[in-house]
């Protein structure tokens, strides 16, 4: 996974709420296996329509997403953070999100950030000026050129998993010589190996 620290890139704005992983990628392309390939289906059947959103000229190379209330609501699939950060996107600002869409999205390398409706606003008003925002994991607050600079809160789990770009298997290996060292000094209490 690869590392988020910092991000600066300019903005899409979708200002819609309850936006479910349906909408976000349909249960047709879930097929595969790998987890790449996903962000040419992302919101598919919105796509169709030339006046959808993402289609703005100045949301082209958008790394950052402002979407509305409850955002990736709906069924577990992590397909739907896949899409997103396949597409192109680093980070989420939402007022909320599914509780699974945001796991899955941390897990995915994808950072979701919350922020009041209030300070959402205050940043689409910016962005809609100069459409750029940088998104600064490190020292944990978004800034605009132009202002504000608003700070965001995440736990330390999130923090650490992003920052350093971990994902469960690299956490585990990290721990590799004191798993050895436990499993030397605890011996299995019956053979686990397979008897042929």
């Amino acid at each position: 996974m690869k590392p988020l620290v910092s991000v600066t890139a300019p903005v899409a704005v979708l200002d819609r709420a309850d936006v479910d992983t349906d909408q976000i990628i349909p249960k047709q392309f879930l097929k595969r296996i790998e987890r790449s390939g996903y962000g040419e289906f992302l919101f598919f059947d919105w796509m169709k329509d030339p006046a959808f959103e993402l289609h703005r000229p100045e949301y082209a190379d958008a790394q950052i997403l402002i979407a509305g209330r409850n955002f990736g609501c709906g069924s577990s699939r992590e397909h739907a953070a896949w899409a997103l950060e396949d597409y192109g996107f680093r980070v989420v600002i939402a007022p909320s999100f599914g509780d699974i869409f945001h796991s899955n999205a941390i897990k995915s390398g994808l950072l979701p950030v919350e922020l009041a409706d209030h300070v959402l606003g205050e940043l689409k008003d910016a962005v809609a000026s100069e459409n750029e925002l940088t998104v600064d994991l490190d020292a944990l607050e978004i800034r605009h050129p132009g202002g504000p600079t608003v700070p965001f809160v995440v736990d330390h789990y999130t923090r650490e998993t992003l920052l350093h770009g971990l994902d469960d298997v690299a956490r585990t290996l990290a721990r590799e010589e004191k798993i050895a060292m436990f499993e030397a000094a605890h011996r299995a209490r019956f053979d686990t190996r397979a008897v042929g």
